[in-house]
């Protein structure tokens, strides 16, 4: 596979993760979160407008219904058409969310964007520093993952070929495949920390700013 030259050309599909059921905050909906005036879900849906995406699922789970709610109201004032995929079975952990997100994408993409929703700090200058890396990847590089200090990061692209071939095989999952394959993935190395902040207690909603109304 060759480069697709630059990466305003990529047909970008999206999927956010916004299944989980935030335990170590006491059960709360993560992207429901808010760092100024807009919850983390907004912001993220905000920076993903400007890039023009084919395609955009948000997986839901625990705290469906006001996820959801939230996204319908984003859906209207931002005028992004999102597809909403509930997981009947988030308990199942995050692999069985990327499976369904994976099986769940109709478009014709050249990448993927698999982000999370509780990481406060990205925006489209992080999305476009990814897409830019993918543009440039070799014709054996199918997946493009920031590195942070050693430290892996989110979101992580993946070509159309690499989720086809992710799907071709029972049960696997996005994070296995990298593992198996570390030959496929291309480092994004960078000091920006956005890529490694996600709100996982009540310390990094204290750090990072963030209020939860």
């Amino acid at each position: 596979m060759t480069s697709l030259g630059k990466s305003s050309d990529l047909r970008l599909a999206v999927v956010l993760l916004a299944a989980g059921e935030g335990s170590r905050m006491g059960s709360i909906p993560k992207a429901l979160l808010k760092k100024g005036e807009q919850s983390l879900l907004a912001r993220l849906c905000t920076s993903i407008k400007g890039l023009n995406p084919v395609e955009f699922v948000v997986l839901t789970g625990f705290h469906a219904p006001a996820i959801e709610e939230e996204l319908n109201r984003l859906s209207r004032s931002l005028s992004i058409p999102v597809v909403i995929i509930r997981n009947p079975n988030p308990e199942a952990g995050q692999s069985s969310s990327v499976r369904l997100a994976l099986e769940s994408l109709q478009s014709q993409y050249d990448v993927l964007a698999m982000c999370l929703s509780d990481q406060p700090d990205i925006t489209d200058v992080e999305l476009i520093a990814l897409l830019e890396e993918f543009a440039k990847r070799s014709n054996t590089q199918e997946i493009v993952m920031p590195q942070v200090h050693g430290q892996r990061g989110n979101p992580v692209l993946f070509s159309m070929t690499v989720v086809d071939e992710i799907l071709s095989i029972p049960d696997m999952v996005c994070r296995p495949y990298m593992n198996q394959h570390p030959e496929q993935v291309r480092i994004l190395a960078t000091e920006n920390e956005a890529f490694i902040l996600d709100v996982d207690t009540e310390a990094d909603i204290q750090s990072m700013g963030i209020t939860r109304d």
